[in-house]
């Protein structure tokens, strides 16, 4: 699908949470923008953080690969960046996207270096970092110590915050403040319809929303804001309601309003609590049924698809 007429559309994210958002939208329009974040520390991206001292290129690549073209060929190289080295040497669990993507990062840089990997797998649409500074998120986390239920513990790294036991109570960048990429602000300026989640809520979400331009031109964006919620609570938010996931993101961007919530039906659709959050935020909430029917607490990327085409084309 392409065309003048279709809608402008930024999605930001992360993981396969941003990568159900893309597979969705690109059946809506090919005027579409990834905005990634960068702050994986676990496994082959941490390794090559680690070596290379750049980007983590895993998130990246699942969004490319999300976005490869709807055809055999597109599939084929959407499998092949996802899959992985076999082997008892140093390349043994990497990516071959994530090789691909650092080889071009390292002659070209990050922006360039992923456009030629979209323009190489014709991707629908653009991918890019939300920060061109590689960053690691702190969190404080409440009873990580079982034996101290109310002592506040401060836990950094992405991977380490996505699977500890403890609280999330709130998060942080390091550095403080960074810098957002410009490509993606000025993606946010001029988009029709700005996307946030699903995803990891502390991990992959709310990190867009402490890059500080990337959070102001949301903010200023005269575009349709939609938030999507998750299908249910991930492991670093075992236990929270939709409700507290909106009271969450308000707490670290307390001026941020939205146009549309979506939530599924099984998750707090007919929640009093979740609806009177969705109005504190400015939003209408949209309950779906947008559930994979494998038994998974994912989206269904065609259901997903055909709530998005109803909002953006009505």
């Amino acid at each position: 699908m392409s065309g003048e007429g279709l809608p402008r559309v930024t999605a930001l994210g992360g993981g396969h949470g941003l990568s159900a958002s893309l597979q969705a939208l690109r059946q809506v329009t090919d005027r579409l923008t990834a905005i990634v974040t960068v702050a994986d520390n676990g496994g082959s991206s941490g390794r090559l953080r680690r070596e290379l001292g750049g980007l983590p290129p895993g998130d990246l690549r699942m969004a490319l690969a999300a976005l490869c073209g709807d055809d055999a060929i597109g599939r084929e190289w959407a499998n092949v960046l996802q899959s992985r080295f076999h082997s008892t040497g140093p390349l043994n669990g990497h990516a071959i996207g994530n090789l691909l993507i650092e080889g071009l990062w390292q002659e070209l840089g990050a922006v360039q270096g992923l456009d030629m990997v979209g323009q190489l797998l014709h991707v629908a649409g653009r991918v890019l970092p939300m920060s061109l500074v590689p960053l690691d998120i702190e969190a404080d986390v409440l009873g990580v110590d079982p034996e101290r239920p109310d002592e506040v513990t401060v836990i950094t790294g992405q991977h380490e915050v996505a699977i500890t036991r403890g609280q999330v109570e709130a998060i942080r960048l390091v550095p403080d403040n960074p810098p957002a990429c410009p490509e993606a602000v000025a993606a946010i300026q001029e988009a029709d319809f700005v996307v946030l989640g699903p995803g990891s809520w502390f991990t992959s979400v709310l990190p867009h929303l402490l890059v500080p331009e990337l959070a102001t031109a949301i903010i200023d964006s005269g575009a349709h804001r939609i938030l999507t919620l998750n299908i249910a609570p991930a492991a670093e938010t075992a236990g929270i309601s939709a409700a507290r996931h909106l009271e969450i993101l308000a707490e670290h961007a307390p001026t941020l309003c939205f146009d549309t919530i979506v939530v599924d039906a099984s998750f707090g659709g007919d929640d009093a609590t979740l609806q009177a959050y969705a109005r504190s935020l400015g939003a209408q909430l949209l309950v779906a049924d947008v559930r994979r029917r494998d038994g998974t607490a994912r989206h269904d990327p065609l259901r997903l698809a055909s709530l998005f085409r109803d909002l953006m084309t009505n």
